[in-house]
């Protein structure tokens, strides 16, 4: 087979998912509106508890962090969600695809998005807070976005995973997954003030290391060592053994039936 061929696959669901939300007003609400209110009312909260400036810094990387993850999980959740609810699951995997095709299509598209929502964010952040996203320097901030995309990625596959497992009941899980780990991230505070157990947790999560080590260049001692080291070291392991369970969990559908099922 070509690249042509293959290039063509991938940047079939890119196209795909690129109409699907120039014609959904629900999926731009998902870029534009959401991640915009959320800014603006904790920016705003920050003015009124008249943070230092440092400390506004520390809380907008949290936030616009997870505007990022939450558009960009969201396309790769869709490779699923779509064709669940216009109840043509089967049909996708009829066609000649393979998982890598669908799920890195999809993810570029999140990609696009998610760079799109960053850019949007952090100009309106600099004007509105006085933040400036680029303090830490291109290179810098561009390995923690590439962090930022491929955690994403990851929740995005676990969403996928758990709907081919448990079909509709599995939606919520798209999201409340971003939402469980604004919890045990340091979304907004240091994972320091966590109970034991939920510190623990935290440390099994690449996003913790990713906002340890991007939050360094705005005066903030790193609580772990090599951070940014330890944050791909883990994508990159969760990420390898979420493939391998999407492919079992396809598969397991398939041998079950629960692929036809969900196409009724």
């Amino acid at each position: 087979m070509s690249w042509r061929a293959e290039a063509a696959r991938y940047w079939a669901f890119v196209a795909k998912n690129a109409i699907m939300t120039r014609r959904s007003v629900f999926m731009l609400f998902e870029v534009l509106f959401w991640p915009c209110v959320w800014l603006v009312s904790v920016g705003l909260l920050t003015r009124f508890l008249e943070l230092r400036q440092e400390m506004v810094a520390y809380v907008l990387v949290g936030v616009i962090s997870m505007s990022i993850i939450q558009v960009c999980h969201l396309d790769v959740a869709f490779a699923l969600l779509l064709d669940l609810w216009a109840k043509s699951m089967k049909h996708q995997f009829l066609a000649p695809i393979h998982q890598g095709h669908l799920l890195l299509g999809h993810w570029l598209m999140g990609v696009l998005r998610g760079i799109g929502v960053f850019a949007l964010l952090a100009v309106f952040s600099a004007h509105a807070f006085g933040f400036d996203f680029l303090r830490a320097g291109v290179g810098p901030l561009a390995l923690f976005l590439l962090g930022l995309f491929l955690n994403a990625a990851a929740i995005g596959v676990v969403v996928c995973i758990l709907i081919l497992q448990y079909g509709h009941r599995a939606e919520v899980a798209a999201w409340s997954l971003v939402s469980l780990m604004m919890l045990v991230c340091g979304i907004y505070y240091p994972v320091t003030l966590l109970p034991g157990a939920v510190r623990w947790l935290a440390e099994l999560l690449p996003l913790t290391y990713f906002l340890e080590a991007f939050r360094a260049y705005y005066g903030f001692q790193p609580l772990y060592a090599h951070s940014l080291l330890k944050g791909y070291a883990l994508t990159a392991a969760y990420l390898v053994g979420l493939l391998v369970l999407f492919q079992w969990g396809l598969n397991r559908a398939r041998r079950t039936g629960l692929l036809l099922k969900l196409s009724e």
